[in-house]
């Protein structure tokens, strides 16, 4: 399209943020400031402690009977009133918002309790009572797919839901003939960009009108609004979704809280009333969306030169334990760029997606990008290693070469505009790259860890919302129908005083959309910025929007403020032409500006803005014929360029394509292994600047996360599916103490394909950083193999793997471990009492007994003769949780021997096994043996077994010495007891 030329004066400027005045004196209004309803209920949801388990029984009878509660509701209750959420490809499986037959998942809500307030919601919670079979789980993606894996989804059979290969070019040839073959094999760990505020939904139901009305912080794509109605049983039009004025920040994560919308939505229909729920830190870290991890085999044809003649792809795509819509996005929206920066014309790709026992994925900033650059970017290092080149002359060679824009790639992406090579140049000069060569030098030759990295990347935006469709076969597609483009709305209003509004259907995440749609739109109608008002606030119910509205993709600037412009324009046209009739000169003549508009040749000839604007309202017979109305024009964009897949699969995946070159000197402590980074360097071609602060801004923010993710930040699971990273001790994120100050530098190439010449700029250094990082730290100390995150101790690793071990003797026992990788724990011991077998006996089926001696219980209740249940709090050093026990007793022979089975479950852990008591008649009383088999597994088992068997051990021992001191006195226990294996388990963290 052609691009759309400015008056000049406000666009391209930094101006002062519009929202800045509420936000910085504590006057935003989120979504947990918004009024609601008097009689407004309070939800908590109960969530599962294992990775994977078979769920047996629901017992909510307590919980529904606590004063305050309003329903409690389980995964069967749900079912009844809505339907399985739409799965992200064709597959013989379910997708329910809350768990059903089986847990896959730590954190995936089991019961769902609405209460007067959240706190009695949560003291209900204690009561509801869930009996588990604990599964094996699966956390390794490569493990996964073994043909003996534990199976997440027994109706597809398989963990792999979905595998396609492509070719593009000739890629077989190519590598057949190549001079090399070089290949790198990349394992991207998870994580998450974290944001300050979590979810947060407030639904409503409406019985006369079978309706909902949701406020939640959604953040968008709005093609989810079709899969909540859908799954709410509702037309569209019946689910009203809005979102709050203000959100405290997203990155893409808040498109993740749509489940909670669902499941919010029928717990305000069965409790009959409205119902809020804001999730807390821990359950955001635990049960919210990260991105996905991928393991990422990567391969190229490469000449004597270094230069690159193929790609051959192999991504296995960890998305979770379900695949929810968008997903498998992840891995497909960077499909038509999957070539880079680089003109590569033979591409192979071999994409799987398979399941595990994790937290569901979903978008993440960056979406896929640092997935794919990790990659990319590695193997080109490599390659310039293995020949011995300079690494950037490799970069360099390998370039799209400038003057061939757009420049169509050989899976299908069209890059819009650009010249990379122009923009390194002035990358180096102006970053300073030789003076970073000679600190490099100098560093060296001190015999201190020095390394200097690079990475080249395209950022793409504007998302074509038929990418996602490249996962389907041709024949698939064509039998679906075409889906395709990237749709952005806006309206332009002017009310009867002259007075103008702006409306769009993007919801800001805190990027300054108040204040870029302010310039773009008070320029083009020669008005100050404080006559525009903008509202971005989003209802699906009044409000002109489409299923691509949202705020995601880096669209906003390019995609969303060039529909504001559109309608601005449209606008101005005819309000030149009602000005042309009263200043009686041609429409061509007319100029916008100072509020006025005016003859061109005669500024003296003028008449006010807010005059001719009005004019709709007050005297619409007066407007000259064919000008039409000038109270409100919306505008739905739709560029030309993203269309359909092609039937050979090709596909133009983003709109837009900008281009990032980096630049990183980083030391390395050999003492420590820690990673500091000395310089940082980021070129960025965005297209043209709207608003350079704020641009500015952007990079930085998402150079701080793309630091996180290098560095520190890593979703940590156990092999028996717990979650290790479940608080802001054990996921660590940079602060600005951590994070250094980034030289920042612009080329700007607008793009041809957008109103306003814009691209995204939102999300480019979370694809470029963590590589850059890396390069640097490979070129540090000359390792290949280089993971994420770079912790101390990892690089730690790679400086001593070669450290001759300790001289002293090391008698460490193996862990075992029991099929579904919980730890093992196994004991026997005796203790002797002065009482009688008969008494001893006694008092170990006495729940009144039990409760005295048992370290930290609070109750135990007598079930039957057979059958106790126990509530316990227990601790490990300074870390406590309350536990529930369940204890049932077998092969008795009173009062000689019992065995004893049980399992406990509590916020911290679980655990279960078996035990055997015997009781032998002694000259002073009776001796007591025991021998005992118990499963832990979760967090403590993962990261602190020693500590938790010593632990066991310690508690074990006092329950036996206060039944000792309570049957009269005795020696103290020799060792951990067996009736007691339960409280081995106690100790089992899950989360």
């Amino acid at each position: 399209m052609t691009r759309l030329e400015t008056a000049g004066g406000l666009t391209g400027r930094t101006v002062e943020r519009v929202e800045d005045a509420g936000l910085l004196t504590g006057r935003g209004r989120y979504i947990d400031d918004l009024p609601v309803r008097r009689d407004t209920a309070h939800l908590a949801v109960l969530r599962s402690p294992h990775g994977h388990a078979e769920i047996r029984a629901i017992e909510t009878t307590a919980a529904r009977a606590l004063p305050g509660v309003f329903a409690v509701l389980t995964g069967e209750d749900v079912a009844k009133l809505t339907r399985s959420m739409t799965v992200g490809v064709k597959a013989n499986v379910d997708c329910w918002p809350i768990a059903r037959d089986r847990v896959r998942y730590v954190g995936e809500p089991v019961a769902l309790v609405v209460a007067e307030n959240r706190y009695v919601a949560e003291d209900a919670l204690d009561l509801i009572e869930v009996e588990y079979e604990t599964l094996a789980a699966i956390v390794d993606p490569e493990k996964a797919l073994a043909a003996d894996a534990p199976v997440l989804h027994p109706s597809l059979g398989t963990n792999l839901i979905n595998e396609r290969s492509f070719r593009y070019g000739d890629p077989e040839a190519a590598l057949a003939t190549a001079a090399h073959r070089i290949s790198i094999r990349i394992a991207y760990p998870r994580n998450s960009c974290t944001p300050i505020e979590t979810y947060g939904v407030i639904a409503e139901y409406d019985p006369g009108e079978d309706s909902y009305d949701v406020t939640a912080n959604f953040q968008g794509p709005f093609s989810i609004h079709a899969v909540i109605s859908r799954a709410l049983n509702v037309p569209g039009n019946r689910m009203r979704l809005r979102t709050p004025p203000d959100s405290g920040g997203s990155f893409g994560i808040k498109q993740g809280v749509f489940p909670y919308v669902i499941l919010a939505a029928i717990a305000a229909r069965v409790a009959g009333r409205p119902v809020k729920w804001i999730e807390d830190r821990l359950e955001h870290l635990t049960a919210s969306v990260s991105a996905t991890n991928r393991v990422t085999t990567l391969e190229a044809a490469v000449a004597a030169d270094g230069r690159i003649t193929a790609l051959n792809w192999d991504q296995l795509e960890d998305c979770g334990a379900h695949l929810r819509a968008p997903e498998p996005a992840t891995l497909y929206r960077m499909h038509g760029n999957m070539t880079g920066a680089y003109a590569i014309e033979n591409v192979a790709i071999r994409n799987r997606v398979v399941l595990t026992n994790k937290t569901p994925t979903g978008l993440n900033r960056g979406f896929g990008g640092p997935q794919v650059y990790f990659a990319l970017e590695r193997l080109v290092h490599k390659i310039a290693d293995h020949f011995g080149l300079d690494r950037l002359a490799v970069i360099r060679r390998n370039l799209v070469p400038a003057g061939t824009f757009p420049y169509r790639t050989a899976t299908g992406g069209l890059l819009d505009s650009g010249d990379y090579q122009t923009a390194i140049d002035r990358a180096c000069a102006e970053g300073g790259l030789e003076a970073l060569k000679l600190r490099r030098d100098s560093a060296r030759a001190e015999g201190r860890l020095y390394g200097i990295g690079y990475a080249a990347v395209v950022e793409p935006s504007v998302s074509n919302m038929g990418y996602i469709t490249t996962v389907l076969t041709p024949e698939e597609r064509a039998k679906a129908g075409p889906k395709n483009g990237a749709q952005s709305v806006a309206t332009v209003a002017i009310d009867p005083l002259g007075s103008v509004t702006v409306k769009v259907a993007s919801v800001p995440q805190g990027q300054g959309h108040r204040t870029v749609l302010a310039q773009v739109v008070a320029e083009r109608l020669g008005l100050a910025m404080e006559a525009v008002r903008v509202n971005t606030e989003l209802d699906t119910a009044r409000d002109a929007w489409s299923i691509a509205s949202g705020n995601y993709a880096s669209r906003f600037a390019a995609a969303v403020a060039g529909a504001a412009a559109l309608a601005a324009d449209r606008i101005r046209d005819r309000l030149a032409a009602i000005a042309a009739t009263q200043l009686n000169v041609t429409a061509d003549r007319i100029d916008f500006g100072a509020g006025k508009l005016f003859d061109r040749d005669n500024p003296d000839n003028a008449i006010s803005f807010g005059r001719v604007a009005a004019a709709s309202h007050w005297a619409p017979g007066t407007l000259p014929d064919g000008t039409g109305q000038t109270i409100r024009e919306t505008v739905f964009w739709t560029p030309e360029q993203l269309e359909a897949p092609t039937t050979t699969d090709g596909i133009n995946s983003s709109l837009c394509h900008g281009f990032i070159f980096d630049i990183c000197g980083v030391e390395i402590d050999r003492a420590t292994g820690q990673v500091r980074i000395d310089r940082y360097v980021t070129m960025h071609d965005c297209g043209r600047i709207l608003h350079p602060g704020m641009v500015n801004g952007q990079v930085r923010g998402g150079f701080a996360q793309a630091v996180g993710a290098a560095l520190y930040e890593e979703y940590a699971y156990g092999t028996d599916g717990s979650f290790l990273t479940g608080t802001l001790a054990d996921y660590l994120i940079p602060t600005v103490m951590e994070t250094p100050e980034p030289l920042i530098l612009h080329h700007e190439t607008p793009s041809p394909f957008t109103p306003l010449g814009a691209k995204g700029v939102g999300e480019g250094n979370c694809m470029s950083t963590p590589v850059c990082i890396a390069n640097a730290v490979a070129d540090a100390i000359g390792v290949e193999d280089i993971r994420l995150p770079l912790s101390p101790s990892r690089v730690s690793e790679w400086l001593y793997a070669g450290e001759r071990p300790s001289s002293k003797p090391q008698d460490v026992a193996p862990v075992a471990t029991g099929a579904s990788g919980e730890r093992l724990l196994t004991g026997a011991g005796s203790a002797d009492v002065v009482a009688t077998r008969e008494s001893v006996w006694t008092m170990l089926l006495d729940p009144n007994t039990l409760k005295a001696i048992i370290p930290g219980a609070h109750e135990v209740r007598k079930v039957s003769d057979t059958h106790f249940r126990a509530e316990v709090t227990l601790g490990i050093g300074p870390v406590k949780g309350r536990y529930r026990a369940d204890i049932r007793l077998s092969d008795m022979v009173a009062p000689e021997a019992v065995t004893l089975s049980g399992s406990t479950e509590g916020a911290l852990g679980s655990g279960h096994g078996t035990g055997r008591v015997t009781l032998t008649e002694t000259a002073t009383g009776t001796r007591i043996d025991y021998h005992y088999e118990a499963a832990t597994g979760g967090k403590v088992a993962s990261v602190g077994g020693r500590l938790l068997d010593g632990a066991a051990r310690v508690v074990i021992g006092q329950f036996f010495q206060a039944l000792a001191r309570h049957a009269g006195g005795g020696s103290p226990p020799s060792a951990p007891a067996g009736l007691i294996q339960r409280l081995s388990s106690l100790f089992r963290r899950r989360r």
